[in-house]
């Protein structure tokens, strides 16, 4: 009871202090905005550990911070070739080749009005496939590699990332377009002088989200063959032992792959779309 006790001290101070800084005259200043989050996440981790220990959860059900941390460590070779096979393999893979090929689906589409009209429709249907539905079948066809997750991932990102580059490709007025014409623009340099730069927010928009789909579908094709590699195979592996500290030792990896993944991402789009209201502080 003292530990879940202290737990409870432990809330009512992270909270006191975040409202101080949130609310305080330095509030908008960089180091409040990094740190309020820091705040946020240790006071969660110190009363998760609390709570756990003074409740006497089983290790089975939920492990504390500290035995996960401790498993992170004793596996860190594994966790280390389980993050190359899922995530600079399969993840990245699809990623880059689903992106790059729904980009230049994007350009013929805006160019030709019946793409347009035809292959947007198949795309919301193909965008709402169930992963579970089609990562076995592509496991069956690619194999138990590295292969068969970035053909899942390239189909999860590929169509979210046609509708985000045809959307910004069509976002510049009809005014604009007609300037591009009377100045005797051709297609190709109306496309690198006026729709790509317009589209570039819509673009980077589709890349963050599919960011996330491509962790997502690469770890949950896993769960349906794979070699004995992987953060999908493992955390599978790892449930069916109750080994519950490397799970989430997996989990912890993925999510740090993740958040890696996004920041790159938006590292990339606030250089390129600098001019953007959205870039602006």
């Amino acid at each position: 009871m003292t530990l879940v006790l202290l737990a409870l001290a432990t809330w009512a101070a992270g909270w006191a202090l975040a409202s101080r800084l949130a609310n305080g005259p330095g509030a908008g200043t960089r180091a409040v905005r990094l740190g309020l989050p820091l705040l946020f996440g240790g006071t969660a981790l110190v009363m998760w550990e609390l709570l756990v220990r003074g409740l006497d959860v089983p290790r089975a059900i939920l492990p504390p911070p500290s035995a996960i941390a401790l498993a992170f460590g004793q596996n860190l070779g594994t966790l280390w070739a389980d993050t190359v096979q899922t995530i600079l393999k399969g993840a990245l893979t699809g990623y880059a080749l689903g992106c790059a090929a729904a980009v230049l689906t994007a350009i013929l589409v805006d160019r030709v009005d019946v793409l347009r009209r035809g292959l947007l429709p198949v795309g919301t249907v193909m965008a709402a496939l169930p992963i579970v539905g089609i990562a076995p079948i592509l496991v069956m066809w690619f194999g138990f590699g590295w292969q068969s997750k970035a053909a899942v991932v390239f189909v999860m990102v590929f169509f979210p990332m046609l509708v985000n580059a045809v959307a910004g490709l069509r976002d510049a007025t009809a005014m604009q377009r007609d300037l591009m014409r009377t100045w005797g623009a051709s297609p190709r340099q109306a496309l690198m002088a006026l729709k790509l730069p317009a589209a570039m927010p819509f673009i980077f928009n589709g890349l963050k989200i599919c960011s996330t789909l491509a962790l997502i579908g690469a770890i949950v094709a896993e769960f349906f063959g794979s070699p004995t590699v992987g953060l999908g195979f493992r955390i599978s592996t790892s449930v069916g032992a109750l080994a519950l500290d490397v799970v989430w030792a997996a989990i912890v990896v993925s999510a740090l792959a993740g958040t890696i993944f996004y920041g790159i991402v938006a590292l990339i789009e606030r250089g390129v779309t600098f001019w953007h209201p959205s870039q602006r502080p």
